[in-house]
């Protein structure tokens, strides 16, 4: 990849307009680009550093798009934290903390800098190497899959709602929730497209096979720590915290005193609710306490 070629870095350094940045560390990464913090970093080229990465994206004066790949983690986590609270912070990272720079973007940007070309992949002149390019998420798969265990961990209240305790039948049974998000739907267009919806439920005594080996990875988990970041845990209300578990085709979203969330790659666009029961409440405990946390 370009990120050890001068001429790409002098390219993207010389005048980068900074669209935005994100954080790649063990415990927050952007999970489109893989079920764990290895894996993300090996979508970039990148080696899964300790402390981890800050990726700024951005522009240069001929409008070709850039990722900047810098170790001065606290300073991008500095400039993400001041956005969000609405405040202007100029990320002008110092070129001594630049790691690689990288052609194209790994991420979808929706927006592009003023008064220079529209954005586009730099030439090859220049990139020694196949430009960056957000995963597909036309269609359900595992960054589609991510993505939509994403929109619960942010969203969790909307998702809970759409569910009573008393939806969750016995061990193999068919709940509440999955009539009335219309099972017959399977299939159609909509889930094609990776619409997630809620659908069949399941939870940790029997019901849906799915759900039956998620549990099962994810226990496996407490006993032979998968690669970093494959569970991470982070703030939720009240002394709650929010879990998210990704293996091999599934990713898990559940909060420490609530329920969880199951979606597979092979359920394209289904939500599937796993009831606490007598078992679900220590597997969180557990992994809650081998999980990575933001520092």
């Amino acid at each position: 990849m370009a990120g050890t070629d001068e001429e790409a870095v002098a390219a993207a350094d010389d005048a980068l307009y900074v669209l935005t940045a994100v954080l790649l560390t063990p415990a927050k990464f952007p999970s489109v680009l893989g079920d764990d913090y290895p894996e993300a970093c090996a979508a970039l080229g990148l080696a899964p550093l300790a402390d981890g990465y800050g990726l700024v994206l951005g522009q240069d004066g001929d409008g070709a798009r850039w990722t900047v790949v810098i170790d001065d983690v606290s300073l991008v986590a500095v400039a993400i934290a001041s956005w969000d609270c609405g405040m202007e912070y100029d990320l002008s990272p110092d070129e001594r903390t630049v790691v690689a720079a990288l052609p194209g973007w790994p991420l979808a940007v929706a927006v592009a800098a003023p008064n220079v070309p529209a954005p586009h992949d730099p030439g090859p002149e220049i990139a020694d190497g196949p430009p960056l390019a957000p995963p597909d998420t036309s269609v359900w798969g595992p960054a589609q899959r991510r993505l939509g265990a994403d929109e619960i961990a942010l969203q969790w209240a909307i998702w809970r709602e759409q569910l009573d305790d008393a939806d969750f039948a016995t061990a193999g049974g068919t709940s509440k929730a999955a009539e009335a998000a219309g099972e017959g739907d399977r299939g159609e267009q909509g889930h094609s497209q990776g619409e997630a919806q809620m659908g069949e439920q399941g939870n940790s005594q029997g019901g849906h096979s799915g759900i039956r080996r998620v549990l099962a990875e994810a226990r496996a988990y407490v006993d032979s720590p998968p690669p970093l970041g494959r569970v991470r845990s982070s703030f939720a209300p009240g002394d709650a915290r929010t879990l998210r578990a990704d293996g091999p085709g599934w990713s898990l979203v559940a909060r420490t005193d609530d329920i969880a969330f199951v979606l597979l790659d092979d359920e394209p666009g289904e939500v599937l609710p796993v009831g606490r029961g007598p078992e679900l409440p220590g597997l969180l405990e557990a992994l809650d306490k081998m999980a990575v946390r933001p520092s």
